[in-house]
């Protein structure tokens, strides 16, 4: 097992949506999860394209911006989470003429502003929209603004939100700058028609995962995978023939990787990559990682991993006491299955990268809440921090996190435009619909140098805010080998096919 049965936290994976509560009006299919709070778009519109106009989704880079499927009269998709401090970066957008409008909609009375920006967030102002509430997230209405200039040639434009409320206050669905010219102003507006999931971010999108109709969706949000070296990668595998599994070996399909801390920094390659120092603090486990990281240096760069061919980064954000960063104690990677039949599960795909769990989510997680919960391995709970949010540990202890990552992939795609959606979770045990590819299950277990109480807090935020990133550069020969003989073969092992018994 992964962790001693008095140990394993509680097993609730259900993400409620943050802050304030929204309901997706899709064109067709509402589908509400009952009792959980959560709700997901079903059969939505395709989009509608409109010369002129730059969809919000397709912006080139975010921060804290997620992508949803709209009710608004022209369909698709629009983005929504947005709170004071968020943007979101365009490329290639030529400002035509100094009359500009956004598409918006708002369930905030202290509404707030949409700064345009030149080349940076903190760039000249191009232009402001004011923002106040419409009465719900999807009762949309146009808003206008002018122009500061009308400056020549194709631009970086940054749409940065600001308001005086802490909660989310604006969803975007569209910008024009200008008149419409017959094309669409914006060169990363192109959409990819590859099949994406249309779930809304912060729920769990394999839910009805046959009922949507997949969305346009922005070249640059969706990444499709290199089809010819996972055609390869998945040949080589099928050929693999696995180790005989030895008498005594513990039934359950499962390998692990221990990783030590590489180094810590306020970046997030896969976020805000090329954007140093733009992310909150990141503890990064296995190669040393900055802004500028990618999957293919990653087979290169020095690794504390001590699984053989493991050359994959993983990180969290930054724990705290009182302001100071928490040693951690240990770092151990499991990778499992949840399908009920394990033989049915593939390597990782060249290039995967994915992000578990919400940075934005603020709030409280007292005793039993049932997610993002922080634990004690090794001792009992005697107590909570005066918050509520924190467990005291009994001397002997420590306190732990375990993040369970979605193992059933869309097939096409090696990101998305929130790096979650081309990933969801099984459905009876099966990967299926648009998640139609069983992978390794991940599972994060950070262990702290920490007793729990009263002074923690993430570099994130509050504990509901925990949030991992994983970037795939195993060499595909050793994790072949792993999860052939390994979980294909429901056979606990360590860090390569040594089986285990007990």
């Amino acid at each position: 097992m992964r962790t001693p049965p008095a140990h394993v936290a509680p097993p609730d994976r259900a993400r409620k949506r943050r802050r304030l509560t929204r309901i997706t009006l899709a064109s067709a299919v509402v589908a509400a999860l009952a009792g959980s709070g959560i709700y997901i778009a079903g059969a939505q519109a395709e989009e509608v394209a409109v010369p002129g106009r730059v969809q919000a989704e397709a912006f080139a880079a975010q921060s804290g911006a997620q992508t949803e499927g709209t009710g608004d009269a022209d369909g698709g998709r629009n983005v929504g989470w947005l709170a004071s401090g968020d943007w979101l970066r365009f490329d290639g957008v030529s400002v035509t003429g100094v009359d500009l409008t956004a598409r918006v909609a708002s369930l905030n009375t202290a509404g707030g502003s949409v700064e345009l920006r030149l080349g940076a967030q903190n760039g000249p102002l191009l232009a402001s929209f004011p923002i106040a509430g419409t009465g719900g997230w999807q009762k949309w209405t146009t808003v206008t603004a002018k122009a500061s200039a009308v400056p020549a040639g194709a631009q970086t434009v940054f749409a940065v939100m600001k308001s005086t409320s802490t909660s989310d206050f604006v969803n975007l669905n569209w910008f024009t700058f200008g008149p419409a010219t017959g094309t669409s102003p914006s060169a990363s507006a192109t959409p990819n028609t590859s099949a994406v999931p249309s779930a809304t971010p912060g729920s769990t999108a394999s839910a009805s995962p046959s009922t949507s109709v997949p969305p346009s969706a922005p070249a640059g949000g969706w990444v499709p995978v290199d089809q010819a070296k996972w055609s390869r990668e998945l040949a080589a595998f099928n050929a693999i023939k696995p180790k005989a599994v030895p008498p005594g070996t513990t039934r359950v399909p499962e390998f692990h990787t221990d990783c030590g801390v590489a180094n810590s920094a306020p970046d997030d390659p896969i976020v805000l990559p090329g954007l140093s120092g733009a992310s909150h603090m990141h503890t990064f486990f296995g190669p040393k990682i900055d802004a500028f990281t990618t999957t293919d240096k990653l087979f290169t760069a020095a690794n504390t991993c001590n699984a053989p061919g493991d050359r994959s980064a993983y990180w969290t954000p930054e724990l705290r006491k009182d302001g100071k960063a928490v040693p951690i104690k240990s770092m151990r990677i499991y990778y499992g299955s949840r399908v009920k039949d394990p033989s049915t599960v593939k390597p990782f795909p060249p290039g995967l990268v994915v992000v578990e769990g919400d940075a934005k989510r603020q709030v409280d997680t007292p005793k039993n809440a049932g997610s993002n919960q922080f634990w004690c391995a090794g001792s009992a709970e005697i107590g909570r921090s005066a918050d509520g949010n924190w467990p005291k540990c009994a001397p002997g202890g420590n306190l732990i996190f375990q993040l369970v990552f979605k193992d059933c992939w869309d097939g096409k795609n090696i990101d998305s435009p929130d790096h979650k959606s081309h990933m969801g979770d099984p459905v009876n045990g099966v990967c299926t619909g648009r998640y139609p590819v069983a992978v390794p299950d991940l599972s994060f277990m950070v262990n702290y140098e920490s007793l729990g109480g009263d002074g923690l807090s993430l570099s994130s935020g509050k504990p509901s805010s925990m949030h991992g990133d994983f970037m795939n550069a195993w060499e595909p020969e050793r994790l072949g080998d792993l999860v052939k003989s390994c979980l294909n073969q429901n056979a606990k092992c360590g860090v390569d096919t040594t089986f285990a018994g007990g």
